[in-house]
C-alpha cells in the first residue's frame, strides 16, 4: 500500500496495526485510549437516537450509530480494562481499580476482581493455552469446538453460533452471573444504580425503545460476536508432542500479530484489468477490511502477540509502534515475531491449530478435575 498517497499512510497505519519504518509515532496517551471509547460510545448513542426519532430512511443509520457504539464498548473492553487488569492503565492501583470496577458495572462483563486473578495466573502464567486457561475454556465449552474437527466443520460452528438465539442468551445471561459472581459491592451498586435509574427514566418518559435500540443491541448481541470472532484470532495451540511447555520460544508461540489489509493492484496491469482491480481492492478493503479492524479487531489487539512478550509495558497505548521498536531492536532474547494478514484467515490459522491439537489433553471431560471455573465463566474474552 506505499503506492497510496502519502497523507493516506498514517491512516493506513492506523488500519492495518503495521507501520512503515520511517513514521512518527503518535502521541496517545492512556488517557486518549480512554476518552476515544467513552466518546465513541456517546457519538454512536446519539446516531442511532437521531436515527430513531426521525424514522424513515433515517433508520439506516442505526447501522453507523451501533457501529461506533459497539466500537467504543470494545477499546473500552479490550485496553482499558484489560490495562487495568494488568495494574498498567495508569500504573497507579486505586485509580485502575475504580475504571475496572466501572467498566465491568457499564458493559455487564466478568467482576474486575476475577477477571484480573484469573486472566493473570490462568491466561498469562504456565497455564497458558491448557485446560485451566479461560481462553481454551471457551473454545470447548462454549464454542463446542475440539481437536480432530476439520477447518469447515469450526467454521460452520462458529457461524452457527453468531445466529443462533440460544447461544447469545445463554451467553448473556453467563454475563449477568460472571458479573455479579464475587463482585466488589461497588460493582453491584454501580450496575444497579446505572440500569435501574435508565429503566425507570425510560419507561417513566416513554423512550424505552430508543434505550432497547441504541444501547442494548450493541451491548448484547453486537459485543457478543465480536467478542465470539475475537476469541478465534487471539492464540494458537500448541502442537502435538511438545514437550518443553515454557520459555519464550514457547509462549511466543502461541500468538501472532493479525494485520487488516492487502496489498494495492499491480500497476502494470492492463487498464481494464487494473481497473477491476482497484474496484474489488477498494471494496474489500471497505466491506471486509474496515468491519474486521473497527469492530473486532479493535484497538492493541492486532498487536496481541507485543502484549504477551511485555504485559506489563509501559508503551502499552503506543501499541503498534511499541511492537515495531522491539522488532527493528532485534526483540532481545525472543524468537521473531508472526502475523497473519486478515481476519478470517487469521480465524483460520487457529482452527487449523486446534485441529491437530492433542485430543487427550483438550479432552473437556477433564476440565472440571483442572479448573474450579463454573462454566458459565468460559464466554468472558
Amino acid at each position: 500500500m506505499r503506492s497510496l498517497p502519502r497523507a493516506l499512510q498514517f491512516p493506513l497505519t492506523v488500519f492495518t496495526g503495521k507501520p512503515l519504518a520511517e513514521q512518527t509515532p503518535p502521541r496517545w496517551t492512556p488517557t486518549f485510549h480512554l476518552l476515544s471509547a467513552v466518546a465513541a460510545m456517546a457519538a454512536g448513542i446519539t446516531v442511532s437516537t437521531l436515527a430513531w426519532n426521525l424514522g424513515g430512511w433515517y433508520l439506516a443509520l442505526l447501522l453507523l450509530g451501533w457501529a461506533v457504539t459497539l466500537h467504543g464498548m470494545r477499546n473500552l473492553r479490550m485496553m482499558v480494562y484489560h490495562q487495568c487488569s494488568h495494574r498498567n492503565m495508569y500504573r497507579k492501583r486505586r485509580l485502575d481499580l475504580v475504571i475496572g470496577r466501572a467498566t465491568s458495572s457499564l458493559l455487564v462483563i466478568q467482576n474486575f476482581a476475577r477477571y484480573s486473578r484469573e486472566h493473570v495466573s490462568d491466561h498469562h502464567a504456565a497455564h497458558h493455552m491448557t485446560l485451566r486457561d479461560p481462553t481454551v475454556q471457551a473454545f470447548l465449552v462454549s464454542l463446542d469446538m475440539h481437536p480432530g474437527m476439520t477447518r469447515r466443520q469450526m467454521w460452520r460452528r462458529l457461524l452457527g453460533k453468531l445466529v443462533s438465539p440460544r447461544f447469545h442468551l445463554a451467553f448473556g445471561i453467563s454475563r449477568i452471573l460472571s458479573f455479579s459472581h464475587e463482585s466488589a459491592r461497588s460493582e453491584k451498586a454501580g450496575a444497579i444504580a446505572l440500569y435501574g435509574t435508565v429503566t425507570g427514566v425510560a419507561v417513566a418518559t416513554g423512550v424505552w425503545p430508543v434505550v432497547l435500540v441504541a444501547w442494548l443491541i450493541p451491548l448484547v448481541p453486537l459485543f457478543q460476536i465480536s467478542n465470539t470472532l475475537r476469541l478465534c484470532v487471539k492464540h494458537t495451540f500448541p502442537p502435538v508432542g511438545v514437550e518443553v511447555r515454557r520459555g519464550r520460544a514457547y509462549f511466543a508461540s502461541l500468538t501472532n500479530a493479525i494485520f487488516i489489509g492487502e496489498p494495492t493492484p499491480d500497476p502494470r496491469l492492463p487498464l481494464a484489468r487494473r481497473t477491476l482491480a482497484w474496484a474489488r481492492w477498494t471494496l474489500r478493503m471497505l466491506l471486509v477490511h474496515a468491519p474486521s479492524r473497527y469492530l473486532v479487531l479493535t484497538g492493541d489487539t492486532v498487536v496481541h502477540d507485543y502484549h504477551h512478550r511485555y504485559p506489563s509495558s509501559r508503551e502499552w497505548f503506543d501499541y503498534i509502534f511499541a511492537r515495531q521498536r522491539d522488532i527493528d531492536a532485534g526483540h532481545q532474547g525472543w524468537p521473531e515475531y508472526h502475523e497473519v494478514w486478515g481476519l478470517v484467515p487469521a480465524i483460520s490459522y487457529v482452527f487449523d491449530s486446534l485441529a491437530v491439537a492433542d485430543a487427550e489433553e483438550y479432552d473437556v471431560a477433564r476440565l472440571q478435575s483442572v479448573s474450579r471455573r463454573e462454566l458459565f465463566a468460559a464466554f468472558d474474552d
